[in-house]
């Protein structure tokens, strides 16, 4: 049978009709290229079809560098990733803005009630963050899975009403003019409230009623172990029954503590809106409940007289407003109680809750032996470690709002199989990452000499601060990308990995500490340090770089 070229190049011209041209004659299409140079465009007419060999297999890494002028471009993932880091990184310097406002207050009633409520803050700190951490960092995960998950399903099942639904009408059609169909004896008022009740349905995600749940009855533990071991905790931290510290100390840890199931509460619920990539309404929660406890400090403080009371009773308060805004919006959007209790998922929660905990509990040690090889030194090279240490980490505030977006948008990704979103989304917030610790470099390595003066006066501790320095400047984009990184793992939901190799890493690093520290001193504490997290940073691109776990898709 002839084809169409040769049928059409053979048909008779008649006067008068234009004359073909030999580009407007139809062609048969010629099959793409399956070889991806040429990404599924169709040959031109004549073009001979390329030999393609056995191609190199690339490194699984390298579809994780695209061109440098993809990092910063503003498109749809550009700005879900700035939608959900920006206010998330924002919610969290919220925090520490209160807590200086509170500290400035506190001061003003004294230096021992100051160093009292230090110690109290550092223990409930400590012990709400080995509570809560691993719970937020799975629910973020679990959550936005789910959420994506469910919105596949939903999606699926409108297409096939929107089917059916045509099918319907092509019915009615056959139907003569006389009878009435079944749909059209429907009120307009039914059909209307019927699409309003299916678009602001609200969402069923089992992960909430979990996450929630376990927050609040940790809250309820944290508060039993802080109230009757208030004492004996302290008494570690150093605060003797004679000191002049434990009365105030015992005065605001005790009362703080009421307000710890408000605070894990309030904690889960953050992962949860996390998990659905709003991190504006933590945010605003935040913020209100900040500006309350700013306000009523110095009303319970000084005008009530209630002195270091007063300031824990203030922030308990702001705590509940922050929990109240926070499960007002979520119910809104989210069933808060599970249709059965089958339905709860805490076999998968403490699975991997304990897999974070132990990441938690590996960092923690590396962190407080170098604080404690650093006070050994002495009074001066302790306080300026503290100063150093604490700008050193200030940049988690910022990274962190990437990993939170790096965190949701993978989750969903990975529950979907959309594995070239995950692939490039995991690129962005990394070089994002690098990018950001290259900017904290710059400005820390200007601002912190001139700067440090606002922390001391004491030319001991500026000393060692001017020693610290280049540490803190030099190390701030291996920080950036460790902090995202752990947002990369926990988007994949590759929890054991990040446990697993954080015991390890601590472990190399805690060898490397103590015997630094004796060697080199201060400076040698910081030169551990540097491993440290300069080993945090090669374990994550460790697992992407051998496409392991998660990541297999990536040698395809």
């Amino acid at each position: 049978m002839p084809s169409a070229v040769s049928s059409t190049s053979a048909r008779t011209h008649t006067p008068g009709d234009p004359i073909p041209s030999p580009i407007s004659t139809p062609t048969a299409a010629v099959a793409p290229c399956s070889a991806c140079c040429f990404r599924g465009e169709s040959l031109r007419p004549g073009q001979p079809r390329p030999r393609h060999g056995r191609r190199a297999r690339a490194p699984p890494a390298q579809g994780l560098l695209p061109r440098r002028q993809l990092a910063f471009r503003w498109d749809e993932l550009g700005q879900e990733i700035m939608r959900i880091a920006v206010p998330g990184a924002l919610a969290l310097m919220a925090d520490p803005v209160a807590s200086l406002v509170d500290t400035a207050f506190i001061g003003h009633i004294g230096p021992v009630e100051l160093a009292a409520v230090g110690v109290s803050i550092a223990v409930f700190n400590q012990v709400s963050r080995i509570a809560i951490f691993p719970l937020v960092s799975v629910t973020t995960s679990f959550v936005a899975e789910e959420d994506a998950t469910s919105s596949v399903r939903d999606k699926s099942e409108t297409n096939g009403e929107n089917e059916h639904d045509i099918s319907d009408s092509e019915r009615e059609q056959l139907i003569a003019p006389g009878e009435t169909s079944p749909t059209a004896s429907k009120s307009s008022f039914e059909i209307d409230s019927h699409e309003v009740h299916i678009e602001h349905k609200r969402k069923n995600i089992p992960s909430v009623s979990t996450a929630l749940l376990l927050g609040g009855v940790l809250g309820l533990l944290e508060t039993l172990l802080l109230v009757f071991f208030a004492k004996p905790i302290l008494s570690c931290m150093g605060v003797e029954e004679d000191s002049a510290m434990l009365k105030h100390s015992l005065q605001y840890l005790v009362l703080r503590s009421l307000g710890a199931p408000a605070i894990l509460l309030s904690l889960a619920m953050q992962g949860v809106f996390r998990g659905l990539k709003d991190t504006k309404t933590p945010l605003y929660a935040t913020v209100v409940g900040d500006g309350i406890n700013i306000v009523l400090d110095p009303i319970f403080m000084f005008l009530l007289q209630y002195g270091v009371r007063g300031a824990a009773i203030a922030h308990v308060i702001s705590q509940y407003f922050i929990a109240s805004i926070l499960l007002w919006r979520l119910r809104l959007h989210v069933e808060l109680l599970p249709p059965s209790l089958k339905h709860l998922q805490f076999g998968r929660f403490l699975k991997n809750g304990f897999l974070l905990l132990a990441r938690v509990i590996a960092a923690t040690c590396c962190v407080t032996l170098s604080a404690s090889m650093a006070a050994r030194l002495g009074s001066t090279p302790m306080a300026a470690f503290q100063i150093c240490l604490q700008i050193w980490l200030a940049s988690s505030l910022l990274a962190d709002g990437l990993a939170f977006a790096g965190q949701a948008i993978l989750a969903s990704a990975f529950a979907r199989k959309d594995y070239s979103k995950a692939t490039a989304t995991a690129s962005r917030v990394l070089q994002l990452a690098f990018a950001l610790g290259l900017i904290l470099s710059i400005l820390l390595g200007f601002g912190l000499r001139i700067g440090s003066r606002l922390f001391t006066d004491d030319q001991g501790v500026l000393h060692h601060i001017y020693i610290g320095i280049p540490f803190v400047c030099l190390t701030q984009p291996i920080n950036t990308l460790a902090f995202v990184f752990d947002g990369v793992n926990y988007g994949a939901s590759d929890f054991g990995y990040a446990a697993y190799s954080m015991v390890l890493v601590a472990i190399i690093s805690i060898i490397c500490i103590v015997t630094l520290a004796n060697y080199n001193g201060f400076i040698g504490i910081w030169m551990a340090l540097a491993i440290y997290m300069s080993l945090r940073t090669f374990a994550g691109f460790w697992r992407i770089g051998t496409a392991r776990g998660p990541w297999a898709f990536l040698r395809s």
